[in-house]
């Protein structure tokens, strides 16, 4: 068996952790900025934000041309600091956030799948971490 290759995305949010774990967990908030191009939407979250409970994200293209769910059962959940997943197919992501006066610093790293290049995947992940990013900052909740 091949070794994984693990990925590190990471952006720093200008809004208080509170914040920041709320956006990042709602599903209403999921289905503005979980999106690494324009072309593609999620059209439904689910979330069970607790150790041992599940999350799914509808993943579309805009115009119906695929679709996909990004889901995962939690194995640590620990309040504004970590949030540690595994995959369906036994990959894991781990996010973590810093809070830093008044800012917060999110960074992910997560197992490469093996049918895309490493460095697509990265660019995926690290634009939708660009796109929450942006939508938190951008609300006032």
């Amino acid at each position: 068996m091949a070794p994984v290759t693990r990925i590190m995305v990471e952006a720093t949010a200008n809004a208080p952790v509170a914040k920041v774990w709320k956006t990042w967990n709602t599903p209403s908030d999921i289905m503005q900025w979980n999106t690494a191009d324009p072309s593609w939407h999620t059209p439904s979250s689910e979330n069970d934000l607790r150790v041992g409970g599940k999350f799914k994200n509808r993943m579309e293209a805009k115009d119906g041309s695929f679709c996909f769910d990004f889901e995962g059962i939690y194995d640590k959940v620990e309040l504004h600091k970590e949030i540690t997943y595994i995959m369906p197919d036994g990959r894991k992501a781990t996010t973590l956030f810093t809070a830093q006066n008044g800012k917060t610093d999110i960074k992910t790293t997560f197992d490469a799948e093996t049918e895309n290049d490493p460095e697509f995947q990265k660019q995926g992940w690290q634009a939708i971490l660009d796109n929450f990013a942006k939508y938190v900052e951008s609300t006032n909740l």
